[in-house]
């Protein structure tokens, strides 16, 4: 019976020596693997990116904020010319049918001069940017969208010469279009 206990004691401290090795490992792993997730990796450092050089010429980038100007111009003369055209040619139509004062008439008249002196400096300005696209090579192949403003913005000094300065409207918005499209092309 000695025996018996003897072994059944010797199994006995082999169990627990195993549980205790166990545990024992399994903290020693514990801890090993929560020392490793501690550790801050160091992140790869690789080259510098370099600032990519813009491509858009500076001929181009000029051109593009002179249009954005006419542009500018053009809408705003016109939102001006509106209700001024109106007002000249209901004085005309008043001065035809019925007798109105002199400084009314001479008012009305240095008005009329000072729209056509306005189309007038507006087509100059329109003529020197569309020269600018035939003559310089970088902007060459945007000509086909801006063509022909300086010879729509001169349809509109002859209508507002001719006394027609609603209709001298029309033209100028056609110009206003082409600079939008213009714009829509040239780069960014």
């Amino acid at each position: 019976m000695i025996r018996f206990y003897q072994i059944i004691d010797g199994r006995d401290r082999i169990m627990r020596t195993a549980r205790f090795l166990t545990i024992v490992s399994v903290l020693v792993l514990g801890q090993a693997m929560s020392a490793a997730g501690q550790r801050t990796r160091r992140p790869v450092v690789g080259p510098t990116p370099k600032p990519v050089p813009s491509r858009v010429n500076p001929v181009v980038a000029a051109a593009k904020q002179k249009v954005a100007n006419q542009l500018f111009n053009v809408n705003k003369f016109v939102d001006v010319l509106g209700p001024a055209a109106l007002t000249i040619e209901n004085t005309d139509k008043d001065a035809k049918s019925r007798r109105l004062k002199q400084e009314v008439l001479d008012t009305n008249e240095a008005n009329k001069k000072k729209v056509v002196e306005a189309i007038r400096g507006m087509r100059a300005g329109l003529l020197t940017l569309e020269s600018d696209f035939r003559t310089k090579p970088q902007l060459t192949r945007y000509l086909p969208m801006i063509q022909g403003i300086s010879a729509l913005c001169a349809r509109s000094e002859d209508s507002a010469i001719a006394g027609k300065f609603v209709a001298a409207k029309d033209p100028l918005r056609q110009v206003a279009q082409k600079l939008s499209d213009t714009m829509a092309v040239l780069p960014k």
